[in-house]
């Protein structure tokens, strides 16, 4: 897929509609994401998102939740401290 807007630097929505928020954590590697950039979406094991936005042409991942959701309490503060 690929982006069709990524207007906010936490969403992302993507050419089939679906729209994704970015885990904080996570938004460095969004910097050099381009309108062309190939992202796959796969359903994530993580306890704080629900699926990773692939890049293919680096394979790096970022983790999301569909925009409008919120992010488990506690998790993401857990997580970005390191634990």
């Amino acid at each position: 897929m690929k982006i069709r807007a990524h207007a906010e630097s936490h969403v992302v929505e993507l050419d089939d509609g679906s729209c994704w928020q970015i885990f904080p954590g996570d938004l460095a590697a969004t910097l050099s994401w381009k309108p062309e950039t190939e992202l796959h979406l796969s359903p994530s094991g993580d306890r704080v998102s629900s699926h990773v936005l692939v890049n293919g042409a680096d394979q790096s991942r970022v983790r999301v939740i569909a925009a409008g959701q919120d992010w488990p309490d506690g998790e993401v503060k857990k997580v970005l401290k390191g634990g």
